[in-house]
């Protein structure tokens, strides 16, 4: 019995429980008792909605799930930004499903409303991926609007990308099921086709309300801008449903007519489950964050068969680079090696720190993958880069940028699992949320920061210290202790893997089991895009 492993095991199936239990509260939109209004509607909620339209939900991949997490309390909260994305296949068809959820403040939209409709629209553009749009909304937040209306990644984004993607010839699809009002009412019209739901499905620029107020005149909602009157006199819309399912199986039927996409061509051979047991995970990864693991075990239970092919091996060890297959798809691996390891020059290496010799590694490596068209896979637990005078008379910053350089200019695509540390400029050559991945995701033990949180907390501890006693106050060992503990707490809630989700710097928190399904189902919607620029380094410092 290895009681190190069980330690491990038992941690860190904790926290997937801990995971489990999130994800179902989340789910839960604005509660039990607005899902029973809206039933009481004849409506289905978002979720319903996703899940019946997608052929199999439980292969679907769900982004953003955590948007908004622990955000805008003072306003009652947004679980999951108010707006459920999902990709999936719909009539056998890959595609990106965007749902309004509107027992979340009726649909209205937060900041992070609009940020995560961003997001799925770059995965949609990026992917070439067919976009369906389940719309149910009261349209923007008003006592927010400040923070959502008139700047460039806001609400008029999502417009201006409608009408980019209908000219990259991607199919956009919306069915409005519930309030489509003010602005809002533009993006089903600015899709290639609507559809709208008899009795509470509704589109107009302003409510009866308005205009009543606007210009006296008296006129109910539903004759104002109900199914019937956007079908059958103005043409907004181009098919009424009797109700959510019947628009929604319309909507498979449009789906299962779309023509096939041209391919990148990535390489694929039949899947092959790993030879060790995935679940072995849970008691090779550590509990502590700053402990010694071997990364090929990680690795090993996530390729298939178990089988790579490492690419320089003896060289720049702190990095490991390796050919492999996930799910039958051909990648190229680059990650962070997290035990000590002896370089040939008789030099300890610190794991988790990126050298000179593995920087220059990488940068090889992810050239190599460009020039044979293999997609990245990065398997971060990072700490950052070397440094002290050795380091530094080496050139580590010149290798260091020449690993980013690389990173930036890969054409292709790229997919980054946060496993455990993701600090400083680590996150940056490894390929973090700045670096353009198709799909960023952490595991429950990921945390993300500019450096680790007590090495911040000490510094942060020592000049909060000195600010009091500079006010006159005495600071003995107790109350530094209380500073420093203080400061520690909120540092770790701002590292953990949930506080990046809510802020949508990464997709997801994820099962380490789930992390073969995500990386399959990214490289299969990357493959729906052929890659259209050359691979340049450009100017590199040697």
């Amino acid at each position: 019995m290895d009681i190190e492993f069980n330690k491990n095991e038992d941690h860190n199936k904790l926290l997937v429980s801990e995971l489990k239990r999130r994800l179902k509260e989340v789910k839960l939109g604005g509660g039990e008792k607005r899902i029973a209004k809206h039933h009481a509607k004849g409506k289905m909620t978002a979720r319903e909605r996703v899940d019946y339209l997608l052929d199999n939900s439980q292969k679907a991949i769900e982004i953003g799930a955590f948007a908004g997490d622990g955000m805008y309390t003072e306003h009652g909260g947004c679980p999951s930004g108010g707006v459920v994305v999902k990709i999936g296949k719909i009539s056998g068809k890959q595609c990106i499903v965007v749902a309004n959820d509107a027992t979340v403040k009726a649909g209205a939209w937060f900041p992070i409303t609009a940020k995560k409709n961003l997001r799925a629209q770059e995965i949609s553009i990026e992917n070439r991926l067919p976009i369906i749009y389940l719309v149910d909304s009261a349209g923007v937040y008003l006592p927010m609007q400040d923070e959502i209306f008139p700047d460039k990644e806001h609400f008029g984004r999502v417009f201006r990308n409608n009408a980019i993607m209908s000219s990259m010839g991607i199919t956009q699809i919306s069915a409005v099921m519930g309030s489509c009002v003010a602005g809002g009412a533009y993006l089903p019209i600015m899709s290639d086709e609507a559809l709208i739901v008899d009795k509470t499905g509704s589109i107009f620029l302003a409510g009866s309300y308005l205009v009543k107020a606007a210009i006296g005149e008296s006129i109910d909602n539903e004759t104002l801008g109900g199914a019937t009157t956007h079908s059958e006199i103005s043409g907004v819309t181009d098919y009424k449903s009797k109700d959510d399912k019947d628009a929604l199986d319309t909507i498979k039927g449009l789906i299962d007519k779309i023509g096939d996409n041209d391919k990148a061509g990535y390489n694929r051979k039949d899947p092959v489950k790993p030879e060790k047991d995935p679940q072995d995970i849970y008691g090779i990864l550590p509990k502590q964050r700053n402990e010694q693991y071997d990364m090929r075990e990680i690795i090993a239970r996530l390729v298939d068969n178990s089988e790579i092919q490492e690419y320089k091996e003896g060289y720049g060890q702190t990095i490991i680079t390796a050919y492999a297959r996930i799910d039958g798809w051909a990648v190229g691996i680059v990650a962070n090696q997290r035990k000590i390891v002896k370089s040939a020059k008789k030099e300890m290496q610190f794991g988790g720190v990126i050298y000179s010799d593995s920087a220059d590694k990488a940068t090889r490596f992810i050239a190599n993958c460009n020039q044979k068209k293999i997609p990245l896979v990065f398997l971060q637990d990072v700490t950052g880069f070397m440094v002290g005078s050795k380091s530094e008379h080496g050139g580590i910053i010149k290798d260091g940028a020449k690993m980013v350089n690389a990173v930036s200019n890969s054409v292709v695509p790229k997919f980054t699992v946060i496993i455990g540390n993701s600090y400083g400029a680590g996150n940056y050559a490894m390929c973090g949320k700045a670096y353009d991945p198709r799909l960023i995701f952490a595991w429950p033990s990921a945390e993300l920061a500019v450096m680790g949180g007590t090495q911040a907390a000490k510094v942060l501890a020592q000049i909060e210290t000195a600010a009091l006693e500079k006010k006159g106050e005495k600071v003995d060992a107790e109350k530094e202790k209380k500073v420093f503990d203080e400061i520690k707490a909120r540092y770790d809630r701002q590292t953990s893997a949930y506080y990046a989700a809510a802020h949508l710097w990464t997709d997801a928190v994820i099962d380490p089991l789930e992390t073969r399904k995500w990386l399959s189902t990214g490289i299969e919607a990357a493959n729906n895009a052929p890659i259209e620029k050359d691979f340049n380094l450009g100017v590199i410092q040697t």
